[in-house]
């Protein structure tokens, strides 16, 4: 401690012995000093910057120690940043059952106890958002219990407790799709529509709209379309655009608006529309053949907002949609209804079913900076 604070403490307590031998203790009462206890402390508070006592019972009467033999207890409650706490309440029980006393710190932090019988005693301290504190001692008669600075903790465990209860529903599930956007396989490909938690949030409209827009504006995204716009030019798939700098940019615009109309669609809108979860939720347990029937099965089947399993019509009916928007833009030559939108709707699935085996047993393993812990449930 260093010297001015300890020169600080002398004078406050000087000060304190001065007040109480001046303004408050009869003539003669001896002043014991006491060392400091180990034990935690409490205290509450009174008025006025004076301490204040207010007794629950009458006034000492017959049968009581004369006024000689009482004695008094002063002390001052600090908080847990060494400020002076005010008007905490202070509480003493003694071992003899008399009756209860209570005081208010003072705006100096000080309080006082007047005319106590000698005996064993306890002082509770209580405060607003701080923890209830502790002091025992014996008072001996006509002794003046000076007690050591009571420094109050702040109750951290109840203040936590009120912000975990303050979460809606929403604010979890967007608090678990910041995970999800964090989610890369390899640090770069984007891995947004998978849930790595059984039982996530159900998402809002919202959200679900968010989770499409950050997938299709993912520079992978880009990346992945201008490689299979590469492989359909080199083997001149759609042979109707012909060939060309010009044509690469028709296939790439045709195979972009497939991703843009395939996520919206069975991502977005009839999720939203039809309430159900357009994200694959990862099982990680069980042997591999339940492992493996449970991807394949997630092409057909999905979980309702309701957090419940049922037809996944978003999935397939947004593979058919996109099927059928594509007519609209492929070359007039590769407009076979049969091929361009029935066989292609079904290989779509297919993708989705080998992309589900993949998650379940390949992509984890190879995305960084997953959430392992649970999250708070609202």
């Amino acid at each position: 401690m260093s010297l001015r604070r300890q020169v600080g403490d002398l004078v406050l307590r000087t000060g304190s012995l001065i007040w109480l031998s001046l303004s408050v203790l009869p003539g003669g009462f001896p002043i014991v000093a006491v060392a400091q206890s180990s034990q935690p402390s409490t205290v509450e508070a009174g008025g006025n910057g004076q301490p204040e006592s207010r007794k629950t019972s009458g006034p000492i009467g017959d049968g009581q120690p004369d006024r000689q033999s009482l004695g008094y207890i002063h002390g001052t409650v600090l908080d847990q940043a060494g400020a002076v706490s005010v008007y905490t309440k202070v509480r003493l029980t003694r071992e003899d059952q008399s009756p209860i006393q209570e005081v208010l710190s003072g705006e100096n932090g000080q309080f006082l106890f007047s005319n106590i019988p000698a005996g064993s005693f306890q002082l509770t301290i209580t405060a607003e958002g701080f923890e209830t504190q502790r002091v025992s001692g014996v008072l001996l008669p006509g002794q003046v219990y000076l007690l050591p600075e009571i420094r109050l903790a702040v109750a951290t465990v109840m203040t936590e407790a009120h912000v975990a209860v303050a979460l809606t529903q929403v604010e979890v599930a967007q608090d678990q799709i910041r995970e999800q956007e964090r989610q890369k396989v390899l640090g770069f490909i984007p891995n947004f529509f998978v849930s790595y938690i059984p039982d996530a949030a159900p998402l809002a409209t919202k959200q679900k709209f968010e989770l499409a827009w950050k997938s299709t504006i993912d520079p992978f995204t880009f990346v992945g379309v201008a490689a299979l716009a590469g492989v359909q030019q080199a083997t001149d798939d759609f042979n109707g655009y012909g060939q060309g700098m010009e044509v690469y940019a028709k296939r790439f615009g045709a195979a972009y608006a497939d991703v843009l109309s395939g996520t919206y669609i069975g991502s977005a809108i009839l999720p939203s529309l039809l309430k159900q979860d357009p994200r694959y939720f990862y099982k990680g347990t069980g042997t591999p053949r339940s492992r493996f029937l449970y991807a394949v099965a997630n092409t057909v089947i999905c979980k309702g907002d309701n957090k419940r399993w049922q037809p996944n019509y978003s999935g397939i009916g947004g593979s058919f949609a996109t099927g059928g928007i594509s007519y609209l833009y492929y070359p007039a030559g590769d407009r076979d209804a049969m091929n361009l939108v029935v066989q292609n709707s079904l290989i779509r699935l297919g993708e989705t079913a080998l992309a589900n085996v993949l998650q379940e047993f390949v992509v984890k393993k190879l995305t960084p900076r997953l959430q392992t812990h649970p999250p708070v449930q609202p």
